[in-house]
């Protein structure tokens, strides 16, 4: 399953990129994520691995996530590996007219073992999850500085 998500930001491409580059930002607009930690290489460098830890209703959450391509502003791009599910996500920033940004987030998901039946029975969660992400992400961003 993919899909592209895209959303226009009220703020200059190079501090939209600054506030989604910082991994202290991530709680800010990332509802559930307790804790982010590096386990190797440099944090939001190629090569990089870090685990995320969501708190999600009764349950908890633990993605490794891995950075694929830094290219910002254009790309920003990784895998995020839970139990069941590979998600690669792909970010782009593109700098609009009016100090505005467009942010693109290109995903696709592969699920194995009881995660395909439930993707399969709910497919729509996943895209409703990644556009409350984009859309607090909007709202964060653009109540800072």
């Amino acid at each position: 399953m993919h899909y592209t998500l895209e959303i226009e930001i009220n703020k200059p491409v190079q501090k939209v990129v600054e506030l989604f580059d910082n991994p202290d930002n991530l709680p800010k607009w990332m509802e559930g994520l307790e804790k982010f930690e590096a386990i190797s290489g440099t944090p939001g460098q190629v090569g990089a691995t870090s685990k995320l830890t969501f708190k999600m209703k009764n349950r908890t959450l633990e993605m490794i996530e891995t950075i694929t391509v830094r290219n910002l502003p254009a790309e920003f791009s990784g895998t995020y590996d839970a139990k069941g599910v590979h998600n690669i996500v792909k970010n782009y920033f593109t700098e609009l007219p009016g100090n505005r940004t467009k942010y693109t987030t290109w995903q696709e998901f592969q699920f194995k073992g009881i995660m395909k039946v439930f993707a399969f029975l709910m497919p729509g969660m996943f895209k409703k999850q990644s556009l409350k992400y984009l859309n607090d992400f909007k709202k964060f961003a653009e109540s800072q500085n």
